[in-house]
């Protein structure tokens, strides 16, 4: 049996995760709940330990983009609700998703009949909770605002759903001019203020995403829906000052061979570096299909024993070179840190580092790594009944 001894793997530090939703749920008030989304695999951290984790600190509700992801959760054990937030609209979904005790975003009328006519041929089944999706400027899923009080109002008359939040979503709420989320936010109010003014009962209402939710306390609402700001990242740079946050994730590798090359050899594909001396090259065992993106080749830094190097030639599937001339001691099995802090190092490389240099965002990046890669927790918080870390 092959042990635990891996060419390259993902480390996940749940504490991080822990403190983080606890930042986050300081800056609420106490009536306002946390939506942790781990959708994506819990942006690649692992959906069911980062729940886990999650709601441990504080958080109450849990936001997935399809069906298959939130069942995961509930055959994990995971209660809590669960929103999906993408859409869904055949019999089978709807099925699964009333079997499973899901609650779906429900975005167009033609949607919430279909649900509603499903569900009815099911006896014994009480309403579904659904969470009702208003467009305010995203243009992605949701009912336009100028049809919302109609939509609403369909849906109070449909006796197989529950009505049990509303919500929309902003399309700039990164930017550090919030006229765009504003009007956003007012088309919000609007609609919300029209539905009482017809009598409506108003449930749980949701708008903010991480940065919403750091930008502006006044559109908290009942619940905000915390992403990337869990995993330790911010959604912008000027938003760093408002919250103490620590990246939950390190990306690691095992050196598979070191050889020593004269000048003028090439490396890798298309022998896009020459080496202009003699060097000393080590391979390391991750690649563009481990989640490396090619794109980054001669351009990436990693850290090795307390030393950072550079990254040499064309990335390719499974492996790729650096320069280790400077560090006599690297030998085959050593661990290279491609992304997080290095082991016993302070030097720290982070998404946000990869995608400024790929002209993409951290989301991109944290959702790259494949899932060959295993994923090992570290420091797990003592309330926490998961996976034993990872010792070296």
């Amino acid at each position: 049996m092959l042990k635990q001894n891996h060419r390259a793997w993902v480390e996940i530090d749940l504490a991080a995760i822990d403190s983080n939703v606890r930042q986050f749920k300081a800056l609420l008030r106490r009536a306002t709940a946390m939506m942790a989304v781990v959708k994506a695999d819990g942006y690649g951290h692992g959906a069911i330990d980062v729940s886990q984790t999650a709601l441990a600190a504080g958080a109450t509700y849990l936001g997935v983009a399809t069906i298959p992801e939130g069942i995961q959760l509930r055959q994990a054990g995971i209660t809590a609700p669960i929103v999906i937030l993408g859409a869904t609209n055949s019999p089978d979904e709807i099925m699964a998703i009333a079997e499973y005790r899901l609650s779906p975003t429900i975005g167009q009328m033609k949607q919430a009949l279909v649900f509603n006519e499903v569900l009815a041929k099911v006896n014994d089944v009480a309403p579904l909770p659904i969470h009702a999706k208003i467009d305010t400027g995203m243009t992605r899923l949701g009912v336009n605002s100028d049809e919302a009080v109609a939509f609403i109002q369909l849906l109070h008359h449909l006796p197989r759903l529950r009505l049990a939040g509303i919500y929309s979503h902003f399309a700039t709420a990164d930017d550090p001019d919030p006229t765009i989320m504003q009007q956003q936010h007012q088309q919000f109010s609007q609609v919300i203020a029209q539905l009482q003014g017809h009598g409506l009962n108003i449930p749980a209402l949701h708008i903010c995403n991480t940065a919403g939710m750091l930008m502006d306390q006044g559109q908290h609402h009942d619940m905000v829906r915390l992403g990337l700001g869990i995993y330790g990242l911010y959604p912008a740079p000027h938003l760093r000052s408002k919250v103490k946050l620590r990246p939950a994730m390190s990306v690691r590798a095992r050196i598979s061979q070191v050889k020593d090359i004269a000048a003028g050899t090439g490396i890798s594909y298309g022998r896009s570096f020459v080496a202009s001396d003699a060097m000393r090259v080590a391979t390391v065992a991750i690649g563009y299909a481990d989640g490396v993106p090619r794109g980054l080749s001669n351009r990436l830094r990693v850290s090795l024993h307390n030393k950072c190097a550079a990254q040499l030639g064309t990335i390719t599937m499974d492996q790729c070179m650096i320069d280790v001339t400077h560090i006599p001691e690297a030998q085959v099995g050593d661990v290279v840190t491609f992304l997080g802090t290095g082991l016993g190092s302070d030097s720290t490389s982070t998404a946000d580092d990869w995608a400024q240099l790929l002209g993409t965002i951290s989301w991109e990046i944290l959702c790259g790594f494949k899932h060959r890669l295993p994923r090992i927790n570290i420091h797990v918080p003592q309330s926490g009944n998961l996976i034993t870390p990872m010792r070296y």
